[in-house]
């Protein structure tokens, strides 16, 4: 992909996880506006109300506000579904971008399954959740905005207590269900789920895909 290089800022759309409002993004935002050519803002959404159409429309309807020439999406574990639903309802009416993925379950989670087998567990964790992370099929993408994922591998996080992840983790989400098909590309970084938004390496990468269609990797 081929994106016009302008003497305006870049335009980010940052999007929250599960359980979150938007101002937990706020280290990230700082960070990717420190390189000077990116303007980040946040769209909030109730993750726990709503199913995920409903969140992905409103995305929409959010990103087509925007007064840019060039529009990127950065979205944190479900963010990043919801972003992915949006971009398959509307990607066409969009100014041209990139899109990267933070510790998104795109292969289902089998965090979010144990906790669904609580009492109350499904109530908790959303229709959303239920829909994109438990009653789900394989995910890929077919769209023409590329897609970076990134995966943290430090397994430190409550979804342990709630499912065995016995491969490579960040806490909640296993690195193997953040692959996905027809991405760009995918890295993995030693960092927790919630240690992501806080991460001056993830901002980095992040910054390095938005700009480049890659992430960097040290020769």
């Amino acid at each position: 992909m081929t994106i016009n290089r302008s003497t305006a800022p870049a335009t980010v759309i940052l999007v929250h996880g599960l359980w979150m409002v938007g101002f937990e993004l706020g280290m990230l935002k700082q960070r990717l506006e420190a390189s000077g050519d990116l303007r980040a803002v946040a769209f909030s959404y109730p993750s726990i109300s709503g199913c995920m159409s409903d969140h992905a429309q409103s995305l929409l309807q959010f990103a087509r506000a925007q007064d840019a020439e060039c529009l990127h999406f950065v979205g944190h574990s479900l963010g990043g579904l919801v972003i992915l639903r949006a971009l398959e309802l509307g990607e066409e009416a969009l100014p041209p971008g990139r899109s990267v993925l933070l510790g998104t379950p795109l292969q289902g989670s089998r965090a979010a399954q144990g906790v669904s087998r609580l009492p109350f567990g499904k109530t908790i964790l959303g229709l959303a959740v239920q829909e994109e992370c438990i009653d789900c099929a394989p995910r890929e993408w077919k769209g023409s905005r590329e897609v970076g994922v990134i995966a943290g591998s430090l397994g430190l996080g409550l979804g342990r207590l709630f499912a065995n992840l016995n491969a490579d983790h960040d806490g909640t989400v296993l690195v193997e269900e953040t692959k996905l098909p027809g991405a760009k590309d995918h890295i993995v970084l030693r960092t927790s789920h919630t240690a992501m938004l806080f991460s001056p390496e993830v901002a980095e990468q992040t910054v390095h895909f938005l700009k480049e269609g890659r992430f960097r990797r040290d020769e």
